[in-house]
């Protein structure tokens, strides 16, 4: 097994602590364009995985993350912003981490290397085969996610591994492996920096492309907005006007009256239909309004 390269020295910044502030932001800075780089290569992992993702949500699975340190609080953020963003159940992306919701805030200590955790934190999950497995660690050797995966190929789970390490252990337990390989850190080994920021570009691209997918999104409007807040009320409405081609007043009123439902309202603006025709046809058209249209117009 070799370390993966986050753990070597970092040539370009071995004078970075006797560097004035600017020079170390503009160190940091260059760094960081390597993670968009190492990410841009492994594109085609990641649309494989994306895949892999819609058609286990199409028979009702889940995309559950598994990570320890910075990769689990980046699963926790990427799931925690689903139901918000595409009004999904809670409980269809899920972030789990090493530790528990403790180790959000504080580091708990060797909770990556105890197999017991993983072994517990799967259970618990309940996972099962219409489930997608996704672990994330930048040097893929921890003991906590690769006996999730381990864990999750003998359930016949689906597997994704997202990693910063080509050698990485879990590579032998993913049925697709992304690999973006950021190289050294800025700091040795402080994988929260180019390597976090690299698992946090991919994971958007996980979720967001698998909405996209699943009809979450119609041309680039978030039609499935969960409206929680002020802000997020004007912006379906804003949306709902748009598409449908009415005020924002009427936009407002449909809205309210419907609850909120940013499709059904479009289509009831739209076409004149009723609430429950416009539930029957975008379940007829698995919730995807641009098919809709294609039938209507």
């Amino acid at each position: 097994m070799k370390n993966s390269k986050t753990e070597t020295i970092n040539q370009n910044t071995v004078n970075i602590d006797i560097s004035d502030t600017g020079s170390i932001v503009e160190m940091i800075n260059k760094e960081d364009f390597a993670a968009v780089s190492a990410v841009k290569k492994c594109l085609p992992e990641v649309a494989k995985a994306i895949e892999l993702i819609v058609e286990n949500f199409n028979k009702g699975g889940r995309l559950l993350y598994f990570g320890a340190g910075t990769s689990g609080r980046l699963g926790v953020l990427d799931a925690s912003e689903c139901p918000p963003t595409f009004s999904v159940p809670e409980d269809m992306v899920i972030g789990i981490i090493a530790g528990g919701d403790t180790a959000l805030r504080h580091a708990v200590e060797g909770a990556e290397d105890k197999t017991e955790l993983a072994e517990e934190d799967f259970n618990k999950a309940a996972v099962c085969m219409k489930d997608t497995v996704v672990a994330i660690s930048a040097s893929g050797n921890a003991a906590y996610v690769t006996e999730v995966l381990k864990l999750a190929k003998e359930k016949n789970c689906k597997t994704i591994a997202v990693t910063s390490n080509i050698n990485a252990l879990i590579k032998d337990y993913s049925d697709v492996f992304i690999c973006a390989d950021t190289g050294a850190e800025a700091i040795s080994g402080s994988t929260r920096m180019k390597a976090g920021t690299a698992q946090k570009l991919i994971l958007n691209m996980l979720t967001t492309a698998s909405m996209i997918k699943i009809g979450k999104v119609y041309k680039n409007y978030m039609i499935d907005v969960n409206p929680t807040n002020t802000k997020l009320k004007k912006r379906a409405v804003a949306i709902t006007a748009q598409i449908a081609g009415v005020c924002e007043e009427k936009a407002l009123h449909i809205l309210q009256k419907y609850n909120f439902k940013i499709k059904n309202s479009i289509l009831i603006l739209k076409y004149g239909m009723d609430f429950e025709q416009s539930e029957k046809v975008l379940k007829e058209n698995n919730g995807i309004l641009r098919k809709v249209f294609e039938k209507l117009n």
